[in-house]
Order: structure tokens, then C-alpha cells, then sequence
């Protein structure tokens, strides 16, 4: 009878499997993509809602709050801006001709939050892609001298990069710091083919005068890598050729150059000056992350922490379509935050050695700001952050069968993600779309800007999943019909809270915790920080 009760003890202190409920994630996303939240974006009520239902499901499950003093939020300021006019464009060519551009059809306006108005007129530079990296034996601003110019650059970076290396290396802000590290005055980016195919220029003028945001220093100075040099403007390819007019090299040759491979050519100056009026309208906004904690069972192991992210802000109310005002985010990123919730519930039913947090970020929408700042200035010791897994609109219109993990093959995080795959029936397959940068532009990013392997999953293109998503994205992504009206398959969800709830377990079950692969680009580039 001793045995028999001991063997009862023993048996009974192992958790059962934990299955997520597609119910939960359906609640939960019903709630987050109601039209009572106005699209959730970062500042206004509609977000602080949103805040106030992640926070206190966080109560509910009981994690220990893990923002700022002892409660769950983390005080995020940020510093809004926008174009506020149109603005003016022209250029000045050697024989004194002006060519003045025209607003929608040849540019749209940048912005420049630490000054209401900007005039600038000066020579242009040519810089190819506008890329320097060193370790890769490339430099396009070699033989040019952009000091007090306007470095004039393509969109993007080479395609024959390697997937998320292109992406960081074709990122906009980190071409502006290199711009701005070299002295140039301003930059102007202009479209290519491939960008044309991934994000149409006729599509921006939906969305020009957005708000854009930058979190601000206790100076309320916004924060931007590079200083205060601005980005002039984005120029179609009917504009660009204009800026090339009487070059020692055509635009032709230039889209030309752009498309293979190594997309490499030399900088030159552009014969014209350009005449730029830039006026910019700004204002403090008030936001916040929502930050829980579910401390670790082991006592060495629990100082350690895994986050988990997912952004609660979409992009609000926007131009009409049918009618329909509010742009609700259901898959963008509702669908993120409830499987983070969800992902919670197991998690905190069964805690890990480490510790995980359940991070919900403000302002990916507007330039991963929420994740930034709390990247740069988290609630707990920085040294202590040694994962991150981001949860970010997964398309649940279809029952996936694989998924594409960003990030996960650079670290020691990909062993855990091909484990948990294997467990749950799934294929990982590579990154289908390299051209659209998905590596740069999700909140797992700023975390490998300071130096903390991430892995960020999307659902792949398997049994539909090709359709589904590029339907998606065609008629859906940061449009008014990203609500619950939608095909939305529940069970879906639950799998994609599975695998997540499963890579976060092997993460913070591990005997070490998660660590670059020697030589790693990321790993080289930020693992010091």
C-alpha cells in the first residue's frame, strides 16, 4: 500500500499536456478586434482599453505584475509626427531649369520631428543602395563625398543577400544613421521594381499623413538612431528618372544594376540640385506595454528570463472601405495577443525552470517603438533577457501545416523550434517572400538590435497557406476588412499557440540558456550590446 501510494504520488505531481483552447483565442480576439477599440492605435482610448483587457487577463491568470513599480503596465512616452502639408519638391538642373515634382504622382513627403519646418536646397549624390557593411567587403558610398548633400538611395538591398541579412541591411533606418554618419544633409529613397511588386507607391498616399512616432528621452527629444538628419521623401519610378536626367548613367541601367544579385554600382554625383519644403506638425503621446511575469520553478534558473511579445496596437481608424471606418486588426495582431494570453494560461498552469515574460508592446504599427523602449529600458535587469519569441499576425484562415521561423537558425533557439515543430506534426520551411523584409519588421528585431537571440513565426504556404496569405495581404493587411468577418479558423489558432507555448517551454527548460552561433551575422554585429 506504501508503494502503490508513493507510485500515486509521483504520477499525480506530473502536469498533464497542455492544449490550448480554441475558444480562449476566440474570445479574446473578439474582444481585441471589436469596433469598440477603434483599431487600437498606440495613444489613444481605444489602445488603453485594449491595455486594460490584457492587463487584467494577466491578473486573472495570475502572473506577477512586471511593469513599472508594482503594477503591469510600463509607462511608454513617445513623440508623434506627420507631414502637415503636402510639402514642395523640385529639382534645378545645370542650365538653371527648374522641374517642380508633383505631390502622390512623383513624391511623398518625409517628416522631421525636431523641426516645424524644413527647407533645404543642395547638390544630390547617387549612393547605390545606400548599404555599408564591412564584414561583406561592401561600401556604397565609396568614391562619393555626401557631405552637406542629399544621399540620394534605392529601396531595399540586393536579392541575392541572404534572407534576413537583406532585410537588415535594406532597412530605411539603418540607412539613414550610415547616411548620417558620413555627413549628408538629407536622403531621398527612391522605388524600384522589386519594391513596386511588395509595396506599390500609389498605395503610400493612403497613408501619408499617418501619425508616425518615436519614443522621446525625459528631454522630450524623440529618439532617432543617426541624429536629426531627415528623410526627404520617397520617389516613384517616374520620378526617379527625372533626378537622372543628364547623369553619366541612366535610370534604366541603375533598375538595371539594381536586379542582379550583388545589385552593386558605383555612387556619383547627380547633376541637379533638389529644392525641398518639408513642414512637420507634432504631438506627446501617452502609451504604455503591459507586462506580466510567470516565475520560474527552478531557483537557479529563474533569474533568467524568456519574453514573450506581441504587439496590442493596430493602426486605428483610417480611409473608408464600404462604408467601414475602423480598421479592427483581427489577425494584426488580435490573433497575436490572444495566443500570447493563451500561451500564458500553460505556462503559468506548469511553470518552467526560467522565468517567461508575457510582454504586450504599444507601437510596432508606428516603428517598433514599443519594443524598442522596452528593449533599451526593460522592467528587469537587462542582463536577465536571454530569449525573445514574438507572436505577430498569424494567418489563421486556414489549417496550417508548417511555418517559417525567422531568426531561429542563428542561435541555439533553432534546435528548440525544430523540436517543437516535430512534436506537433510540423514542417519548418524557408522564408518564401524575402522581399518583403519580414525579418526588420516585427517586434523580435529590437531585441537582436541589443543583442538577444529571437525567433518570430509565421504561418507557411503549405495546404493553402500560399493563397491564403497572399490574399491576405492583397485585400486585408492594414485595411478595414482585417476583422471578424473574416474566414477565421479557431483550431488554427490553438496550433499556433501549441507550437509557440512548446518553443517557449524548450527554451526555458534548457540546461543553458540560449546563445549565438559562433560568427553569427547578428550575433557578430550585436551580441556584444
Amino acid at each position: 500500500m506504501f508503494v502503490g501510494a508513493a507510485v500515486l504520488l509521483s504520477t499525480s505531481s506530473i502536469a498533464a499536456p497542455f492544449k490550448p483552447s480554441a475558444d480562449a483565442i476566440r474570445s479574446h480576439m473578439q474582444f481585441l478586434a471589436s469596433d469598440l477599440l477603434e483599431g487600437r492605435e498606440a495613444g489613444t482610448r481605444g489602445f488603453d482599453i485594449a491595455a486594460s483587457y490584457v492587463a487584467n487577463r494577466m491578473l486573472d491568470l495570475g502572473l506577477t505584475p512586471a511593469g513599472d513599480g508594482t503594477g503591469f503596465s510600463q509607462h511608454v512616452p513617445m513623440l508623434a509626427h506627420r507631414s502637415a502639408n503636402e510639402g514642395k519638391f523640385s529639382l534645378t538642373g545645370p542650365d538653371g531649369r527648374i522641374t517642380v515634382l508633383a505631390f502622390g504622382t512623383d513624391y511623398l513627403p518625409g517628416t522631421n520631428s525636431f523641426t516645424p519646418e524644413t527647407q533645404i536646397s543642395a547638390p544630390m549624390v547617387f549612393a547605390g543602395y545606400g548599404i555599408v557593411e564591412p564584414r561583406r567587403g561592401r561600401d556604397d558610398y565609396a568614391g562619393v563625398d555626401v557631405r552637406g548633400k542629399i544621399v540620394v538611395i534605392l529601396a531595399g538591398a540586393p536579392k541575392g543577400m541572404q534572407g534576413e541579412e537583406r532585410a537588415h541591411l535594406g532597412n530605411g533606418r539603418n540607412k539613414r544613421v550610415a547616411a548620417a554618419e558620413r555627413g549628408a544633409a538629407g536622403m531621398i529613397t527612391l522605388q524600384t521594381m522589386i519594391a513596386e511588386k511588395t509595396r506599390p507607391f500609389g498605395r503610400g498616399i493612403d497613408t501619408w499623413q499617418s501619425w508616425r512616432m518615436n519614443w522621446r528621452d525625459p528631454s522630450a527629444k524623440a529618439f532617432q538612431p543617426g541624429g536629426v538628419m531627415p528623410s526627404f521623401a520617397s520617389l516613384s519610378l517616374d520620378a526617379a528618372a527625372k533626378l537622372f536626367a543628364g547623369a553619366p548613367v541612366t535610370f534604366d541601367a541603375v533598375l538595371a544594376a539594381s536586379e542582379t544579385p550583388d545589385g552593386t554600382m558605383k555612387g556619383f554625383d547627380l547633376p541637379s540640385r533638389a529644392n525641398i519644403s518639408l513642414s512637420t506638425e507634432t504631438r506627446m503621446v501617452e502609451s504604455s506595454n503591459v507586462a506580466g511575469l510567470i516565475v520560474g520553478s527552478d531557483p537557479k534558473l529563474r533569474g533568467e528570463v524568456i519574453v514573450l511579445t506581441g504587439h496590442l496596437d493596430h493602426v486605428g481608424i483610417g480611409k473608408a472601405k464600404n462604408g467601414d471606418t475602423i480598421y479592427n486588426g483581427a489577425m494584426d495582431n488580435a490573433a497575436g495577443i490572444a495566443t500570447l494570453l493563451e500561451v500564458a494560461r500553460g505556462l503559468k498552469a506548469n511553470p518552467p525552470k526560467r522565468s517567461v515574460m508575457i510582454l504586450a508592446v504599444t507601437g510596432e504599427e508606428k516603428g517598433l517603438v514599443g519594443s524598442d523602449y522596452f528593449a533599451r529600458h526593460p522592467t528587469v535587469e537587462k542582463s536577465r533577457l536571454v530569449a525573445n519569441v514574438n507572436l505577430d499576425m498569424p494567418i489563421l484562415s486556414y489549417d496550417f501545416k508548417d511555418i517559417v521561423a525567422f531568426g531561429a537558425d542563428r542561435s541555439s533557439i533553432g534546435p528548440a523550434v525544430a523540436k517543437a515543430a516535430k512534436k506537433l506534426g510540423l514542417v519548418l520551411t524557408a522564408d518564401a517572400t524575402p522581399d518583403e523584409g519580414l525579418f526588420t519588421r516585427s517586434d523580435h528585431y529590437r531585441f537582436v538590435e541589443q543583442g538577444i537571440p529571437s525567433v518570430f513565426l509565421k504561418t507557411g504556404d503549405l495546404n493553402g497557406g500560399e493563397a491564403a496569405t497572399a490574399a491576405f495581404r492583397k485585400d486585408r493587411y492594414h485595411q478595414a476588412d482585417d476583422d471578424l468577418q473574416q474566414v477565421i479558423d479557431w483550431n488554427a489558432g490553438a496550433k499556433f499557440a501549441a507550437i509557440n507555448y512548446e518553443i517557449a517551454r524548450e527554451l526555458a527548460n534548457a540546461p543553458q540558456r540560449p546563445s549565438w552561433n559562433s560568427g553569427d551575422f547578428f550575433g557578430t554585429l550585436f551580441g556584444s550590446h
